[in-house]
């Protein structure tokens, strides 16, 4: 779903570099391509290794949800500033830095000896993506002094987005059913160090002096640790049990603090005054149901196909290759139809489409037939794929110019907060005592939900013609 501009880049420097056009350009934009690679295709590619993760460490599916979300939360709450952080040391520094530490918890995700280090891994490893993602972005516009050359470059990094989203399933599910799931950690090294000694040919960046928001970062990510632990330990132990209540405290406490933070920051890192604009606080909530039903769904089906249906890891990953695939093909069609309509009418279809996928999976049971699953997958993909550039579109031009790059890092926040979370509602939800099937068509019910009042919001408040943009 993600063929979008990248997440935390509002503060990233801009400068080009004085290689411009040469082969030092091409190094940049392949070791971008590479970073950008990885660390998307760490979104997914866990995924259809969960079961055989489970069956080693006791298929606690709340364990099995942290894997998930432990890597996904915090590369969400960190994006809100890390593009400060790629401004103030160098985007090259940064993207380094942010590799090396990727390259080596990758390592100790695949040594793992329990469920707990590598769920601490994980968490690491997602502070490690959340500073390459802005960073390689900003290799690659630093990379070119043309205005074709860079929109080339950033083609060519937005396709390393695409093809990892695209291919994570299936390299999961292979390496898993080949090798072993520890595997679908280990690819991750030799195309980091392959990266890292490529990154000693490019240009250093320069240093700039951008600030960050450490006291809204350290809230923003206690207080969303503490309510998806909330929901899954809800889940497994009751939403009564005391641990429960304790983190919805802890959460209620520190979204207090960080909204307090963030309204005295000279420079914060989330603008509250920003909301103030309908279609901002529309685009944020859209971006966050989209992905809310949309990985939610992956973690769940991912569970449905092995431990339901008796899949092997790789025919797991091959059924998702239909809807993934569509997500591609309709992501190309998609900007140009946003450029023809506007993106309000392409994006009310998007969400339109995914809400009746979501809903047509009311029909699937534990024994449907394998086609009609696929087909009925088909619908999410395009849905997605259509919905996510003209909603990139209309939160950049809800903005200024300058501004453009902080609500991206907002948008795409605001979506990976959305996978962590529908991770853990659904994950708690096909865990209940109500069985598997009756917690899936629950999940199908609470995400489509969520979609219809974004396609409400959308349809009422996003304004058909936007406004111009300063310049």
């Amino acid at each position: 779903m993600d063929r979008t501009t990248a997440p935390g880049t509002q503060q990233a420097t801009t400068a080009a570099l004085p290689a411009g056009t040469g082969p030092a350009a091409g190094i940049v934009v392949a070791i971008a391509c590479l970073g950008f690679f990885i660390t998307t295709l760490d979104t997914t590619v866990v995924n259809v290794a969960l079961p055989a993760i489970g069956r080693q460490w006791g298929n606690q599916v709340s364990g099995l949800q942290w894997v998930v979300d432990a890597y996904t939360l915090v590369f969400a709450a960190l994006l809100l500033s890390s593009g400060s952080v790629a401004d103030r040391i160098g985007a090259s520094r940064a993207f380094g830095a942010g590799l090396a530490l990727f390259t080596v918890m990758s390592a100790i995700c695949g040594f793992a000896p329990d469920l707990g280090t590598l769920i601490v891994a994980r968490a690491v490893q997602g502070a490690a993506a959340a500073v390459m993602l802005p960073a390689s972005l900003s290799l690659v516009r630093q990379a070119y002094s043309d205005p074709k050359g860079r929109a080339r470059g950033i083609a060519l990094w937005t396709a390393g987005g695409g093809v990892a989203i695209a291919a994570g399933p299936v390299v999961g599910g292979a390496l898993t059913s080949g090798l072993g799931w520890r595997w679908i950690f280990f690819i991750n090294l030799p195309v980091g160090v392959v990266a890292l000694l490529g990154l000693l040919k490019a240009p250093r960046s320069r240093r700039g002096s951008s600030a960050v928001d450490l006291g809204g970062q350290v809230t923003a990510v206690v207080g969303l640790a503490a309510l998806v632990f909330a929901v899954i330990n809800g889940g497994a132990k009751g939403y009564g049990s005391l641990g429960t209540l304790l983190a919805l405290l802890v959460f209620v406490v520190f979204a207090a603090a960080f909204v307090l933070i963030e309204s005295r920051q000279a420079r914060p890192a989330v603008p509250l005054a920003l909301f103030r604009d309908r279609s901002v606080a529309v685009c944020t909530a859209t971006g966050f149901a989209l992905n809310f039903g949309f990985y939610g769904f992956v973690f769940v089906l991912t569970l449905y196909f092995q431990q339901l249906r008796g899949a092997s890891p790789l025919t797991a990953g091959l059924m998702f290759v239909p809807m993934t695939a569509f997500t591609t093909v309709v992501n190309l069609g998609a900007g140009r139809l946003t450029s023809r309509y506007g993106p309000r009418l392409p994006l009310i279809a998007g969400v339109l489409i995914q809400a009746a996928g979501l809903l047509s999976l009311l029909a699937v049971e534990q024994h449907t037939a394998t086609a009609l699953v696929l087909v009925l997958l088909v619908p999410l993909g395009i849905g997605g794929g259509l919905a996510v550039p003209p909603l990139t579109t209309a939160m950049l031009e809800a903005v200024d110019a300058e501004r453009a790059g902080l609500a991206s890092g907002i948008l795409n926040s605001a979506r990976q907060i959305g996978g962590a979370i529908g991770v853990a509602v659904f994950g708690a939800l096909v865990a209940g005592s109500s069985g598997f099937m009756t917690g899936l068509h629950t999940a199908v019910l609470v995400a489509a939900l969520a979609l219809l009042l974004a396609l409400a919001a959308v349809a009422v408040l996003l304004p058909t013609h936007p406004r111009a943009q300063a310049t």
